[in-house]
């Protein structure tokens, strides 16, 4: 019975290596193809197909797939297999299950061989091995060094990525800050666009963001946002985090969509709150939020810039009081604000008064009575409002479009070779005539 029963398991653990075996195999046919076509497309699909799979992926397989596409007894076979946890007697199985579907080894190619290195890098990370990963993703960068070729870049890029993370879940990120360095500027002299372009956008936003350059930091975030792929998840959280907070700042609203976003409605939580508190302009719920989710702020680096966004609930806070009143005295204002301070009335005053110089509410101060007057409302299309918010999304549509067309890839002009291989034809051709031509007047004069 227990023979059986190990019978049953090793066919299991067969069938489980034919499965990924098949996939595995798939994708470095996909590579392969790729690399010697030179088209990229390919090795994009291959890392697609590569993190639908990096769940189901065991110790034994990715060494069994090593074993396959690797080089028997060469260095890199060697160090990734070092990284790869010891096998169990179930998955010794596996390893003699799979000996007998592979076939031989072939020399590899570089970009396999980075493949590999991304293949037993993920699941070091998914098995929260992280001192092992940052071993791996050192190795990796060490041999991207010596690589120059656009079929890699894809990978390449990947790779960048893990390797920053796995420093920063080691938290030793300030470690390779030189490194980073330069590696982007490699990446930029080799016109590598899809090495990290996403996370210098995210880094160029955050440094707008602190040196008060919000439009163009709104602009650098929503970029990296939208370019980054859709399972860097938790790359794209801090993207639409830092977003938020910016467009807050900007004095708008962002929509509901944002906070709904497939994966993401959990971690942005907090901020969906806190923008109903700006929304409002309650200064009191803006507090509650704020110390409720000071934690969280605080893990995320953003709890400096809601600290500014005290400002802009005020202006919200008052925008709608003058536009339900047409009349208030500044201690109901006061009272409505929630300002808690010795002189709140003074503090009133001050706040409408650089409201009113900064535009945000067209009123007067009435200080013989201590009103705060609104003027009456005009229609909004007398304005020059209507044409900028126009102007700025047609500005909008036409920055991505110029984007779109710098984009655009095409395949080799196969027509230019194939006329350079007619003419080269043509060339021979009356250069044979030409020898054959001067060999016979040569006879002639014998």
């Amino acid at each position: 019975m227990q023979f059986v029963r190990v019978l049953c398991f090793s066919e299991k653990i067969v069938i489980l290596w034919c499965e990924m075996g098949s996939d595995l195999k798939e994708i470095a046919s996909l590579i392969e193809t790729g690399a010697q076509a030179k088209e990229v497309r390919r090795i994009v699909r291959a890392v697609r197909l590569t993190m639908t799979l990096r769940r189901k992926l065991k110790a034994s397989v990715i060494s069994a797939f090593l074993g396959h596409v690797l080089a028997p007894g060469s260095e890199v076979l060697a160090k990734l297999s070092s990284y790869l946890p010891k096998t169990d007697e179930h998955e010794m199985d596996l390893d003699t299950a799979a000996s007998a579907v592979q076939g031989p080894a072939k020399h590899s190619i570089p970009e396999l061989e980075i493949y590999c290195y991304l293949l037993v890098l993920i699941f070091l990370i998914d098995q929260k091995r992280y001192d092992e990963a940052k071993a791996c993703s050192s190795a990796s960068i060490a041999r991207l060094r010596n690589v120059n070729r656009r079929t890699v870049d894809v990978i390449a890029a990947r790779l960048y990525f893990y390797f920053s993370f796995t420093y920063e879940l080691t938290n030793n990120l300030a470690e390779i800050r030189g490194t980073l360095l330069a590696l982007h500027r490699m990446a930029t002299l080799r016109r590598d666009e899809l090495g990290q372009f996403c996370r210098y956008l995210f880094y160029l936003g955050k440094i707008r963001t602190i040196q008060l350059e919000y439009t163009d930091a709104k602009e650098s975030l929503l970029q990296a946002a939208r370019k980054a792929p859709v399972a860097a998840r938790g790359f794209r959280i801090q993207c639409n985090e830092w977003a938020v907070i910016v467009r807050l700042l900007l004095g708008e609203i962002p929509e509901r969509t944002v906070f709904m976003q497939k994966g993401m409605k959990k971690a942005l939580t907090p901020y969906f709150e806190l923008t109903n508190a700006v929304r409002i302009g309650d200064l009191e719920l803006f507090r509650i939020v704020a110390d409720k989710f000071s934690g969280t702020f605080n893990s995320d680096r953003t709890h400096n810039l809601i600290v500014r966004l005290r400002h802009n609930v005020i202006r919200t806070g008052l925008r709608n009081i003058s536009i339900s009143y047409s009349r208030i005295s500044l201690a109901d204002v006061a009272r409505k604000l929630r300002l808690d301070s010795e002189n709140p009335v003074a503090d009133a005053e001050s706040i409408v008064a650089k409201a009113i110089r900064d535009g945000a509410v067209d009123a007067i101060i009435d200080r013989a009575n201590g009103w705060m007057v609104s003027k009456e409302t005009g229609n909004v299309y007398s304005t020059n409002e209507p044409q900028i918010a126009f102007n700025s999304r047609i500005a909008f549509c036409l920055n991505m479009h110029n984007e779109a067309v710098r984009a655009l890839r095409f395949p080799p002009n196969s027509n230019k070779e194939k006329e350079s291989q007619e003419k080269r034809r043509e060339r021979q051709q009356q250069e044979q005539e030409l020898a054959k031509h001067i060999a016979e007047e040569d006879d002639g004069d014998f």
